[in-house]
C-alpha cells in the first residue's frame, strides 16, 4: 500500500477525521498510573492503567485511542463499576459509555485492563512507522504507538507513574525519577514518577551496559547495539555539545542529562520523550547526524517543556525543532551553512503551497505533507521572523517563550504576543500572511534610474499575485561604488518605491539574501524535483517522472532533473532511456556538481550491463577525473575500474 503526497482527497479525509476528533466528548487527562509486564520472549505486554481525568463538559461517554494489537478485557470506573466499552479498529479507539453522567469539572477515574503482542509488524496508528516493538533482546514503546489509552494526542499534557516488570537481566528506561522495586524471582520491576505535566509515556527495555559520555558538562547515556556501539562516543560528544548550545539559546533544559536508545529500521529516525531520545539503527551513521541530533535535543524544550495547545498550533514546536537544525549548523559551520539549510527548508515548505500552517494538524501525522507544513514551513516562519524583528529580539523570543510557559501549552497567539513584546513591533500582518493564509509570492521588479543634484534616484515597482501580502523586503542596489541596501515595504499586488543613492545604480536585487519564502524560476525547479523525489521514495515512479518533467519545463538544462529521470529508468531496467537522461544531465547546468561524477558512474554501469566494457571504463575514468567524492563516488568508480558492475537480479 502506498500513499501519494499532495493528494487532495487524503487531505480532505484527514480534515473530516480531525473535525470528528474535535467533536469528541472533551476531557482533560491529568495523570496515569501504569502497571505493565513486558515479556520479551513472547513479545507481549499486559497492563493495568488507571487514568485520572476531568470532564470539560457534562459527559456520558469518552473516547480513548489504543493500539489495535492490544485487547481490552475490561474497563472500570473509580468505584469498581464496569464501564461499557466498544472497540473501533478503523481509528484505533475505545469508546466508553459511563454508568452515569459525569459532571463538568468533577475529577473522575477509569481503569483499563488489557494485553497483547507488539512485534512491530502490526498495523501502526501512524501509517508505515514502527513506534512500538517487543523483541527477545530489546523493546521500545513510544507515545505515538498508543500502547496505553490516550486522549488529546500531542496536546493533553499529563503526569505519570509507571511500574514496569521485565525478566531479570533486562533494564527499563523511562522519563522520571527511577526506583527499583522488589520483584518475584526471575523478574525485575522498575518504577518511575514524572511529576510535571508533559508527555512521559515512552519507555525502552534494554540489556547490557551503556556507554556514558561526558561533554560540555553534560553526561549522555547511550544504549547502542552491535556495530553501532562504536559510534556511542561520537554521538555522546555531539549530544553534549548540542545540549550546551541550546541551553544558551533556550534557557536551562528540563533534564540536564539525556539517555539515548537505539531502536531499529522502520522506526522513526528520531523520537524525543522527556529526557529520552530514540534513534533508529539506520539513522546512526559513521558520522553523527548533526541535523537529527539538533532536532531531537531541541524537542526537550519545544515539545516536552511546552507544547501546542491544539494540533492547529503544532508548527510552534515542530517548526522550532526544524529551525534548531539551522541554528546548530550555523553555530558549528557559519552563515554559509545556515544559508544552504534555509534554502533546503524553503524548498520543503513550498512543496505544499495551498495549505495554511494552521491547518497542519489536519494532515496525516508523520506524512511528507505534515512535515512540509508543520516543520519546514514552520521553520521558514521563524527564519523570516528573525529577519523582520532583528537578531537581538529573535534571541530574546527563543529564550523567553520557554521561560514563560514551562510545563504548559502555547498557541500561535502566544508566539505573536511575545514577538511583539521583544521587538516593539505590531506583527498581526506577518502571522496573518504566513500562519493563517496559504501561498507564497513571486516578485517582479521594474525600475527607472534618474540623476539628481545629490546623486541618483531609483523609482520602481514590485509586483506579485497575493492581494493580502505585506512584508518588509531588502533591496540591494549595486552601484559604481559600494553597494547599498534599503528596506522597502511590499504591500498588495503592486508596491511602488523610491530610493536615493549616492553612486550610480548598476543593478537592483530584491531580497538578495533570499529571506522571504517565495517562488522564482530556480525555486520552482527545486520544488518540483523535491516532489518527484518524494514520489520516487514510495515507488510512485510515474508521478515522480511528471514532477521531474515539470522541473524541465521551467529549466530544460536542469542536470538534477535529468539525473533523477535517469535513476528511475535505471531502476526500471529501461537502460537506453536511462543512458539518454544521464547524458542530458552531463550536458546540463551541473547543479549540483555531484551530478557529473554520478552520471559518469551510472553510464559506466549501463555499459557494463550491456557488455561494452571499454566504454564503461572510459566513464569510470571520467568520474575519477572530476575528483568529486560525494557519497563515496571515487571509491565506487575505482571499484568498477577493477571489476565490472554486476546487476543484481531479482530473486525468484
Amino acid at each position: 500500500m502506498s500513499r501519494s503526497p499532495w493528494a487532495a482527497a487524503a487531505l480532505l479525509v484527514t480534515a473530516i477525521l480531525a473535525g470528528a476528533q474535535e467533536r469528541r466528548p472533551r476531557i482533560d487527562v491529568q495523570h496515569y498510573r501504569i502497571e505493565a509486564e513486558i515479556n520479551p520472549s513472547e513479545r507481549s505486554l499486559s497492563a493495568r492503567v488507571e487514568v485520572r481525568f476531568v470532564p470539560e463538559d457534562d459527559i456520558s461517554s469518552a473516547i480513548f485511542e489504543l493500539n489495535n494489537a492490544l485487547n481490552v478485557s475490561r474497563v472500570e470506573d473509580g468505584r469498581g463499576r464496569p464501564v461499557s466499552a466498544t472497540r473501533s479498529h478503523q481509528d484505533f479507539t475505545e469508546r466508553l459509555t459511563f454508568p452515569e453522567r459525569l459532571a463538568k469539572g468533577a475529577p473522575s477515574t477509569l481503569i483499563f485492563h488489557y494485553d497483547g503482542r507488539l512485534t512491530g509488524d502490526e498495523e501502526s496508528p501512524v501509517f508505515g512507522i514502527k513506534f512500538a516493538a517487543i523483541h527477545p533482546d530489546f523493546a521500545y514503546l513510544m507515545y505515538p504507538a498508543r500502547w496505553f489509552p490516550l486522549s488529546g494526542y500531542t496536546t493533553d499534557r499529563f503526569t505519570a507513574e509507571m511500574k514496569i516488570t521485565v525478566p531479570a537481566g533486562f533494564r527499563v528506561l523511562a522519563p522520571g525519577i527511577e526506583k527499583v522495586l522488589e520483584a518475584p524471582a526471575g523478574k525485575a520491576t522498575f518504577a518511575f514518577e514524572f511529576t510535571q505535566p508533559s508527555f512521559p509515556g515512552s519507555l525502552a527495555v534494554v540489556r547490557g551496559e551503556p556507554a556514558r559520555i561526558s561533554a560540555e558538562g553534560v553526561t549522555t547515556t547511550l544504549y547502542f547495539r552491535g556495530a553501532n556501539q562504536e559510534m556511542a562516543g561520537a554521538y555522546g560528544q555531539e549530544i553534549g555539545r548540542a545540549v550546551a548550545f541550546f541551553t544558551g539559546l533556550f534557557g536551562l533544559p528540563p533534564q540536564a542529562n539525556l539517555t539515548v536508545v537505539e531502536t531499529e529500521a522502520g522506526a522513526p529516525n528520531g523520537y524525543a520523550a522527556p529526557g529520552l531520545i530514540f534513534l533508529a539503527s539506520s539513522s546512526i551513521g559513521k558520522q553523527p547526524n548533526l541535523r537529527l541530533i539538533a532536532n531531537q535535543v531541541a524537542r526537550q524544550w519545544w515539545g516536552m517543556l511546552f507544547s501546542p495547545v491544539t494540533r492547529a498550533h503544532i508548527w510552534v514546536t515542530n517548526g522550532a525543532a526544524r529551525y534548531a537544525e539551522l541554528l546548530y549548523l550555523e553555530h558549528l559551520s557559519g552563515p554559509a551553512a545556515a544559508e544552504a539549510e534555509a534554502r533546503d527548508l524553503y524548498v520543503d515548505a513550498l512543496t505544499i503551497n495551498d495549505v495554511p500552517v494552521l491547518q497542519a494538524g489536519r494532515i496525516e501525522d508523520y506524512s511528507p505533507e505534515f512535515w512540509a507544513v508543520s516543520a519546514s514551513k514552520g521553520a521558514a516562519v521563524y527564519h523570516m521572523l528573525r529577519y523582520v524583528i532583528g537578531e537581538e529580539a529573535f534571541r530574546r523570543l527563543l529564550k523567553e517563550l520557554p521561560a514563560k510557559h514551562p510545563w504548559g501549552s502555547v498557541s500561535t497567539e502566544d508566539v505573536r504576543k511575545m514577538a511583539e513584546e521583544v521587538s516593539g513591533q505590531k506583527l498581526d500582518y506577518f502571522f496573518l500572511q504566513w500562519i493563517e493564509s496559504s501561498g507564497a509570492p513571486e516578485f517582479k521588479l521594474e525600475y527607472t534610474v534618474y540623476r539628481t543634484q545629490k546623486g541618483f534616484r531609483v523609482v520602481g515597482k514590485v509586483s506579485q499575485d497575493l492581494d493580502t501580502f505585506r512584508m518588509p523586503v531588502d533591496l540591494k542596489i549595486e552601484t559604481e561604488g559600494n553597494p547599498e541596501t534599503k528596506r522597502i515595504e511590499v504591500v498588495g499586488t503592486s508596491s511602488e518605491f523610491v530610493v536615493e543613492t549616492f553612486g550610480r545604480p548598476k543593478k537592483l536585487i530584491l531580497d538578495p539574501d533570499n529571506r522571504v519564502l517565495r517562488f522564482n524560476e530556480k525555486m520552482r525547479v527545486a520544488v518540483a524535483i523535491r516532489r518527484g523525489e518524494q514520489f520516487a521514495e514510495i515507488g510512485e515512479f510515474n508521478e515522480a517522472l511528471k514532477e521531474y518533467q515539470r522541473a524541465l519545463e521551467v529549466n530544460r538544462y536542469s542536470s538534477l532533473a535529468h539525473y533523477r529521470i535517469g535513476e528511475i529508468f535505471f531502476l526500471q531496467n529501461n537502460l537506453q532511456s536511462a543512458a539518454n537522461a544521464f547524458r542530458e544531465a552531463l550536458n546540463g547546468d551541473l547543479d549540483p556538481p555531484w551530478t557529473e561524477v554520478w552520471s559518469h558512474i551510472n553510464l559506466g554501469k549501463i555499459f557494463d550491463i550491456t557488455g561494452q566494457r571499454e566504454r564503461a571504463l572510459n566513464e569510470y575514468r571520467q568520474a575519477i577525473r572530476t575528483k568529486d567524492n560525494t557519497q563515496g563516488a571515487q571509491e565506487e568508480a575505482a571499484r568498477y575500474l577493477k571489476e565490472p558492475y554486476q546487476r543484481q537480479r531479482p530473486q525468484a
